[in-house]
C-alpha cells in the first residue's frame, strides 16, 4: 500500500510538472500574457475543502485487528495566494478540524491502563463489544503547492497540489457499541454504548504528506503520516495512510 501511495505522489508531481513545461515549451511564440491587469484576488480557489474517505494501519502486529470502513472527515479554511508571474501556480494554507475513526474487530483498546504500552486485547472468548472504534481530532494546519489549469476560473478545469498539514492532538477516545458475550449475544441490549477518553499514549503532534488531483470541485485526495500514532515506547509503529474524496469550493 506504501508503493499505492508513493505512485499516487509521483502521478501529481508528473502532472505539474508535465503542466508546468507545457506552458515554457510552445511550437508557435505566444504573447506573454500580462497577468497584473487581471485582478484574481476573488478567484474561486478552494477556500474551503471538505474530506471524506478511507484511512488504513499498515504492518501492524498480528495482536491488533482493524476492520470495516475505517475512515476520516477533515473541513478546512484556506488563503490562495497565486504566483505573479504564473498564476497557475499558488501557494495555499489554512486552518482546520481532522479527525479519524479506526474500527477494530474482537478488540479492545485499552485507554485506561496504567501500563507504559497502550494494550490491544484479542477479546473473542470474552464479553466483548460488536462494534469498537478508536477516534482521534487534531486541529490541523494545512500548506499545499497548487496547479489550475485554468487560473482565472479554477473551479472550472483541472488541478493538482501536494503539501503537508501539521496537527495538534485534541481528544482521543474509544467508543464500544453492545455488549455481546463469546456467543454473540447481547448482554445488555444493542444500543448500549461505552466511551472512554484519554491521550496519554498518543503523540499529542503529527505530519503528514499529501496530494489531491480533480478537476473542478471534486478531487481525489490522498496521505500518508510520517510522525507515529503512538509515543515511543507505547506501541508498534504505526503510520496511517488515507485515501479519499475533497468537496472544494469559494
Amino acid at each position: 500500500m506504501k508503493k499505492s501511495i508513493s505512485l499516487f505522489f509521483l502521478i501529481i508531481l508528473a502532472v505539474i510538472a508535465k503542466s508546468q513545461d507545457s506552458t515554457i515549451h510552445t511550437t508557435q511564440p505566444t504573447p506573454k500574457k500580462d497577468w497584473a491587469k487581471l485582478d484574481l484576488s476573488t478567484r474561486a480557489n478552494d477556500h474551503f475543502m471538505i474530506q471524506y474517505g478511507y484511512d488504513g494501519w499498515p504492518s501492524l502486529p498480528d495482536s491488533i485487528n482493524t476492520s470495516g470502513f475505517s475512515r476520516h472527515f477533515n473541513a478546512y479554511v484556506m488563503l490562495d495566494k497565486p504566483f505573479k508571474t504564473n498564476p497557475s501556480f499558488s501557494v495555499g494554507f489554512g486552518l482546520g478540524i481532522g479527525t479519524s475513526n479506526i474500527f477494530f474487530s474482537n478488540t479492545y483498546v485499552n485507554l485506561k491502563s496504567n501500563t507504559a504500552t497502550l494494550p490491544f486485547t484479542n477479546v473473542s472468548a470474552t464479553n466483548h463489544f460488536d462494534k469498537f472504534k478508536l477516534v482521534t481530532g487534531f486541529v490541523e494546519v494545512p500548506i499545499e503547492l497548487r496547479y489550475v489549469m485554468n487560473p482565472v476560473q479554477p473551479d472550472k478545469g483541472f488541478k493538482a497540489a501536494l503539501g503537508v498539514k501539521g496537527g495538534f492532538l485534541l481528544s482521543a477516545h474509544t467508543k464500544g457499541k453492545n455488549l455481546v458475550d463469546s456467543t454473540g449475544r447481547s448482554v445488555y441490549d444493542d444500543k448500549y454504548i461505552a466511551k472512554e477518553s484519554d491521550k496519554k499514549f498518543f503523540n499529542t503532534t503529527r505530519l503528514a504528506v499529501t496530494g489531491r488531483l480533480g478537476y473542478g470541485h471534486i478531487s481525489v485526495d490522498g496521505s500518508y503520516q510520517v510522525t507515529n500514532v503512538l509515543k515511543t515506547g507505547a506501541g508498534p509503529a504505526i503510520n496511517p495512510w488515507s485515501i479519499g474524496l475533497t468537496l472544494s469550493g469559494l
